[in-house]
């Protein structure tokens, strides 16, 4: 069955699609923030997805964390949410979409080990004055409160 947001390409196409979505900020012992590499090339993301019709933003950011990295979380705090022009994206297919996010705290309960989707290249914690430049403009405050 299509995803929801394939259903509303066919009939919109390529025209601009707002699209409510979660991101999850993740921390080590450390303090470390952990972020994913896309396997498509993209860069450096926080482990986010969509919300699709029916589905909570706690179930969404839960279940887009193990699919992406593997790790069992719990969604506490929400950190904010963000929007706006700074927020479009445009798929490398010409689809552009601007995302409205609702950014969770979430605490790791159990790493199985493996991520089970095809989106992720790697995984890797970065330390605040280390991390990469992000596809979306997350304020830094939020992503180390």
């Amino acid at each position: 069955m299509p995803s929801y947001v394939m259903e509303l390409r066919g009939l919109i196409e390529a025209r601009l699609l707002l699209l409510p979505s979660v991101a999850a900020v993740i921390h080590d012992h450390a303090g470390n923030l952990l972020l994913q590499e896309k396997a498509s090339g993209e860069g450096w993301s926080l482990p986010a997805g969509a919300i699709e019709p029916g589905e909570t933003p706690q179930e969404v950011v839960i279940g887009e964390v193990a699919e992406e990295t593997g790790l069992i979380v719990s969604a506490h705090d929400i950190l904010g949410v963000f929007g706006g022009r700074g927020f479009r994206y445009t798929y490398p297919n010409g689809h552009p979409v601007e995302y409205v996010v609702t950014l969770f705290k979430c605490q790791v309960l159990q790493n199985t080990g493996a991520w089970t989707d095809n989106e992720t290249k790697s995984l890797r914690y970065f330390a605040k004055d280390d991390m990469p430049s992000l596809a979306l403009p997350y304020p830094v405050s939020a992503l180390f409160a």
